[in-house]
């Protein structure tokens, strides 16, 4: 098969999807041809944002309420017909970002994240049953969410996100259903720009932290999540891809 169409005849969800890492997932996946659901908040424009692409369809639901995953998965069933791929890209941030004295507030985002992630994943698994290719790719919180003084919150994340996927892959398995995550580093979204252009400092931090000495882009994730979307990941489970540009000997910035 072309490798252009690497994913052909596949369905995905992809949640988050309005801009940013979600919405170059979407138009990835659709690029190589498979058919998404692409789900954000209802004040995101989600229903119409990709109506001129076709291939993805645009759905509007609570995100953070744990009865939307049902409703999704039966937009799902009723948009795609069936489902093989759920990227769970759920964008949750604190007011500012957090620092490693902030335990409490990181356990509370983290308790919202791996809450919604798990109800999606619940409702989505009679669907990928019945796929000869089921996928689940989560996705973490990217470097802007943590201050400079936050790489401690931020391993801790990432630790999170692995234990979570973990449990995932073992209880899937023998489904043939694979449960892999994507640890962004410091990308250029929407929401991380905002949080950049107020806060140089961090920027630059993260900057000289990369081995790449650059702000990666969502593109740089949506093409993790190709890899992991396709049969060349066939036998990849319970583990992580960190897209970061590469970590640098950084001790003195």
């Amino acid at each position: 098969m072309d490798d252009a169409r690497r994913l052909f005849g596949l369905k995905a969800i992809v949640t988050g999807a309005a801009n940013g890492i979600g919405e170059a997932v979407a138009r990835t996946f659709v690029k190589h041809g498979a058919r998404v659901l692409s789900v954000d908040a209802p004040d995101t424009g989600i229903e119409t944002k990709f109506s001129s692409v076709h291939g993805i369809s645009g759905f509007a639901a609570e995100l953070l309420s744990l009865e939307s995953a049902g409703q999704i998965m039966e937009a799902a069933a009723s948009e795609l017909g069936g489902l093989d791929i759920v990227v769970n890209n759920y964008v949750i941030q604190s007011d500012t970002p957090i620092s490693d004295n902030d335990a409490s507030t990181l356990r509370s985002l983290l308790d919202r994240k791996m809450t919604v992630m798990s109800a999606i994943c619940d409702a989505a698994l009679p669907l990928l049953k019945k796929s000869p290719a089921g996928r689940v790719i989560n996705i973490g919180f990217v470097r802007s969410s943590f201050t400079r003084n936050g790489e401690g919150a931020f391993a801790s994340s990432q630790k999170a996100l692995a234990e979570f996927t973990g449990f995932l892959a073992a209880t899937c398995g023998e489904f043939g259903i694979t449960a892999n995550y994507i640890q962004p580093g410091a990308i250029m979204t929407p929401d991380s720009r905002d949080v950049f252009n107020e806060n140089t400092a961090l920027r630059d931090y993260c900057i000289n932290r990369s081995a790449a000495k650059r702000l990666g882009e969502p593109i740089d994730i949506a093409k993790a999540a190709l890899f992991l979307a396709t049969d060349d990941s066939v036998f990849v489970s319970g583990t992580g891809i960190v897209v970061d540009g590469g970590e640098a000997n950084a001790s003195g910035t």
